[in-house]
C-alpha cells in the first residue's frame, strides 16, 4: 500500500507547488534550492530514515517528485542514493553523524562518481588523514550540496582501490565549481557542474566503507530503478500536460486525440507495474543473497522498459499537441528537453545485453525466471 506521508494532502499540495515554480529555475546557474526547503519542512529528505517504506513506496514517491520537476527529482534521488549506500556501509557512529546532519540540519547529500581523464585520487598523508586531488563531471546539485559522497582512487600503501567519502563541505577549503561544462538540453536546474577537489583534506571518519564496496551488486545496479522512477514522472507530467493543453482548448472530444491519450496512458501505466514489480521483487530477493543477479536483472529489465516507454510517449505527446503546444511559457517545452536528456543514462546497450546473459544463462523455464 502507498506510504500514508506519500499520499497526504500535505505532500500533494507541496508536489503542485514544486510543479508550479519549475519554469522559475529552469536556467543553467539557478539551482532550485526553495523546492528543497519545501521538501525538508515536510520531512521527506529524511523518510528513509525515519519510517519504513518498501521499495515500491520508495519509487512511487520518487516518480510524483520527478513528474513535479525532472531536475528537483534527479537531486533528490541523488540524495536518497546517498543515503542508502550510508545506511549499507557506515558505521554506526556514522551513521549517526549523517543522519543528524539530514534530520537535524537538513543538509543535502548526493553522489557524484562520473569523471573524466583528470578524476579524483584519494591520497594519503599520515596521522588518518587524506588529500583528494582531481575532478568530478556531471556534479548534479554542485556547491548547493552539503555532503556529497566522493568517489575516487585510494592510493594508500595498505589499501588501495575505489573509495567512496562524504565531504563535510563547510569544514574543508572552498571547492573550484566549472559552471560553463553545463551547457545541457534539458535539466537545467540540476546545475550538474564540474568540481575540482584538489586540496580537500578528510579524516579517516569521513571515508564510507571500504575499497570496491561502491561497486558491489546487487546495490549499484540495482539501484537503476530509482532513476528510471523519476524518468517515468517525466512521462507522466507530459501526459498531464497534454491533457491540460487539449482541454483548454476544447479538443478532448476529438477522436485521434483520445486514441493518443488512451495509448500514452497505458504506456505510463505499464511503467507503474514495473515499478511496483521491481520494488516488490528487490525486497523480496534481497532477503537471499543468491539472487543477486536477478535483482540486477530484473532492474535492467526495468531501466529499459520505462525507458522505451518514455520514448514512445514523447513522439505522441509532441502530435497531441502540435507546433503551438510545443512554445513557452507552457511546461511541455520544458518537461520534453527535461525527459530527452535525462534519458540518456551510462550503458543502455550493455545493460540490454547483461538482461540476455542472464536469460541465456538460466537453467530454468522462462515461465520460472522471476519467481
Amino acid at each position: 500500500m502507498p506510504s500514508m506521508l506519500v499520499e497526504s494532502d500535505k505532500i500533494t499540495g507541496l508536489l503542485q507547488k514544486i510543479a508550479e515554480t519549475a519554469s522559475q529555475t529552469d536556467d543553467d546557474k539557478t539551482f532550485p534550492k526553495e523546492s528543497f526547503n519545501w521538501l525538508a519542512n515536510a520531512g521527506l529528505l529524511g523518510i528513509t530514515l525515519t519510517e519504513p517504506l518498501g521499495t515500491d513506496q520508495l519509487l512511487q514517491m520518487l516518480k510524483q517528485i520527478g513528474a513535479a520537476n525532472l531536475a528537483v527529482g534527479r537531486v533528490y534521488e541523488g540524495h536518497i542514493n546517498a543515503l542508502n549506500l550510508i545506511d549499507l556501509y557506515a558505521t554506526s557512529e556514522q551513521k549517526g553523524v549523517w543522519k543528524a546532519d539530514v534530520i537535524e540540519h537538513s543538509r543535502l547529500f548526493s553522489v557524484w562518481n562520473t569523471q573524466a581523464a583528470d578524476g579524483v585520487k584519494i591520497h594519503v598523508i599520515g596521522n588518518g588523514r587524506y588529500r583528494l586531488e582531481g575532478c568530478k563531471t556531471f556534479c548534479s546539485g554542485a556547491n548547493w550540496i552539503q555532503r556529497p559522497l566522493v568517489t575516487g582512487e585510494l592510493m594508500g600503501a595498505d589499501r588501495r582501490g575505489w573509495q567512496m567519502c562524504i565531504i563535510p563541505t563547510e569544514r574543508v577549503k572552498a571547492i573550484p565549481q566549472d559552471d560553463q561544462f553545463w551547457q545541457p538540453l534539458g535539466m537545467r536546474a540540476s546545475v550538474s557542474y564540474k568540481l575540482d577537489f584538489t586540496g580537500v583534506e578528510l579524516d579517516e571518519s569521513d571515508l564510507l566503507g571500504q575499497p570496491g564496496d561502491y561497486y558491489k551488486q546487487p546495490y549499484f545496479s540495482g539501484g537503476a530503478i530509482r532513476f528510471a522512477a523519476v524518468q517515468l514522472g517525466g512521462a507522466e507530467a507530459l501526459v498531464e500536460a497534454v491533457r491540460a493543453y487539449l482541454d483548454s482548448l476544447k479538443r478532448t472530444d476529438d477522436a485521434f486525440q483520445r486514441m493518443r491519450l488512451a495509448e500514452m496512458t497505458w504506456l505510463v501505466e505499464s511503467g507503474n507495474h514495473w515499478l511496483n514489480a521491481a520494488g516488490t521483487k528487490t525486497d523480496q530477493w534481497l532477503n537471499d543473497r543468491k539472487e543477486t543477479d536477478k535483482i540486477v536483472t530484473y532492474a535492467n529489465m526495468a531501466r529499459t522498459a520505462i525507458e522505451e516507454i518514455c520514448l514512445r510517449v514523447m513522439p505522441l505527446a509532441e502530435r497531441s499537441v502540435g507546433a503551438r503546444g510545443l512554445m513557452r511559457p507552457l511546461p511541455f517545452e520544458r518537461i520534453h528537453r527535461d525527459l530527452t536528456f535525462y534519458l540518456r543514462q551510462p550503458a543502455p546497450d550493455a545493460t540490454v545485453l547483461d538482461i540476455g546473459r542472464y536469460v541465456a544463462e538460466s537453467q530454468v523455464s522462462v515461465h520460472e525466471l522471476w519467481r
